[in-house]
């Protein structure tokens, strides 16, 4: 490990070795050295600091992926401020509630790459003003007195907010610490190198991206191509014009084999690529299988959330290997299961302990208190079991598991069955409270909604699954409500399929 303490100090290295490499290279294929990354975050800092912010501000940055969140970040670890990152994808409301809670000094728009950015700059009266980052929109706030700066790693780089299913949004805070951690986990699980080229799709205002793509880059000095948006058709040109390492999410995968597939490409053809992963769902071994061979290349899985700044495991298995768990602990992470709460034996609620574990949730004692043990774990709410080779599985999240007719029905596993259907690109399962017990309901996103019936999964479905575990009810759609990173927003399932629940079956 290195003596860093902020997460800017990453970069000052390369400056001096490699001054001229490529640091980044932004959403319209500008490419910027480290010493160019240096400077414009100097040039950030300065800006900030002159529309007030000092240390402890926060700052809220309305972005979707490129150069000038980067710069943000970093320009924001310079002057002890605390960065926001928010998708700017998200409702004006939404947007509103964060923004009244995290009570920003500063609030800058990417405006000058994403439409959505730009629009909310203007409704909340932004100035546009020219930097070398881009032509963003700044407004300026009176937020009040910063929060305490301490002078070790313990500082607050970061405030995420989570996806909640209801209630006030929880701001989590990730210190420089848990960051420079969470990028030395990645570089070493990944085996990064200088020499990589890691494709930045996953939105940096999210963990996955933050942690594992632009922190993990900025600690090994390589290049981090950065997507505004993910589109499979974007990421199959990256991959075949060099991209060396893709970290994603199944949907990511899923979309990107259907559009090659869709172009006569039965597997892809690139002679860099080196690793790919998968994180944020439990794997199925024949879809394993499938993107393998696709890709030429093991697919390694990994599990981590918001408040464990990314990483709790991951594996490095072999290509064929049929290991579909999420690895063993990371180095420094240890992992234990509260077997109260999983109701079978040998399965619990996951619970992690480390250094990647946050600070708290901004302004909220009693949902930290409730997240974080007394001994320091993280209650994640996923329930897992552990095996004889000490990998942990991940069997569904405690708030999700299914109990019908007593028995309990775990949605991964039936999602699993449904996936691997050729008509099916990604499926979603929940349950629903009929009558004093539970039904299972999939939500299945289908490549072409004229070939394929809920007859024909349902009927798929029966072959791979025991009577309690089959869906009641299977409704073929276009698109599944997801977030920015391409995660399945299951609690909004029901309110958006609402009108097709309410036909009959």
């Amino acid at each position: 490990m290195t003596d860093f303490t902020r997460i800017h100090q990453m970069i000052e290295p390369h400056v001096a070795a490699r001054p001229d490499a490529v640091a980044i290279i932004d959403t319209d294929g500008t490419r910027v050295d480290w010493r160019g990354y240096a400077a414009l975050v100097d040039e950030g800092a300065a800006l900030m600091s002159g529309h007030g912010v000092g240390p402890g501000d926060r700052i809220l940055v309305v972005a979707e992926n490129c150069l000038a969140v980067a710069v943000a970040v970093m320009a924001a670890s310079r002057l002890n401020a605390w960065a926001v990152p928010v998708n700017a994808r998200m409702s004006a409301a939404e947007i509103a509630r964060i923004t009244a809670h995290a009570q920003p000094r500063l609030t800058l728009y990417t405006s000058h790459v994403s439409k959505e950015a730009a629009s909310h700059a203007e409704a909340a009266g932004a100035s546009r003003v020219e930097t070398g980052f881009g032509a963003v929109h700044l407004l300026e706030a009176d937020a009040g007195s910063g929060e305490p700066v301490e002078d070790g790693d313990g500082q607050v780089a970061v405030i995420l907010y989570t996806t909640g299913t209801t209630g006030d949004p929880k701001g989590v805070m990730l210190t420089h610490g848990n960051l420079i951690f969470a990028a030395h986990a990645s570089r070493d699980l990944r085996d990064l190198t200088a020499a990589d080229h890691v494709y930045g799709a996953l939105p940096l205002t999210h963990v996955f991206g933050l942690a594992s793509m632009l922190m993990a880059s900025a600690l090994t000095g390589c290049t981090v191509e950065l997507a505004r948006r993910f589109t499979p058709e974007a990421l199959h040109n990256a991959l075949r014009r060099g991209a060396t390492v893709v970290p994603a999410v199944p949907q990511m995968h899923a979309l990107l084999m259907s559009y090659a597939a869709e172009h006569g490409h039965a597997r892809l053809d690139s002679d860099r690529l080196r690793y790919v992963s998968s994180g944020a769902a439990p794997l199925d071994p024949a879809w394993k299988r499938k993107a393998e061979a696709f890709y030429g290349l093991p697919l390694q899985n990994g599990y981590g959330m918001t408040e464990t700044t990314a990483g709790v495991s991951g594996t490095r298995n072999a290509i064929g290997d049929p290991d579909i768990s999420v690895g063993p602990p990371l180095p420094g992470v240890d992992i234990r299961l509260d077997e109260s709460i999983g109701k079978e034996p040998g399965v619990g609620e996951v619970q992690t302990k480390g250094p990647h574990i946050m600070k708290g949730y901004f302004r909220n004692p009693d949902a930290t208190a409730q997240a974080i043990t007394g001994d320091g774990y993280m209650r994640t709410g996923d329930l897992g079991r552990i095996d004889a080779e000490g990998r942990l599985h991940i069997v569904g999240r405690a708030k999700e598991l299914i109990i019908r007719g007593g028995f309990n029905v775990y949605p991964p596993e039936v999602e699993a069955a449904l996936n691997d259907h050729p008509a099916v690109v990604q499926s979603a399962v929940i349950g629903r409270m009929v009558q004093g017990d539970e039904e299972v309901l999939a939500f299945c996103q289908v490549k072409d909604p004229d070939a394929v019936t809920a007859a024909d999964l349902a009927e798929y479905a029966s072959g791979r699954l025991t009577g309690y575990k089959r869906p009641s009810r299977i409704l073929i759609v276009e698109a599944l409500p997801a977030a920015a990173t391409g995660k399945i927003l299951k609690h909004k399932l029901l309110s958006h399929f609402a009108d097709r629940l309410a036909e009959p079956a």
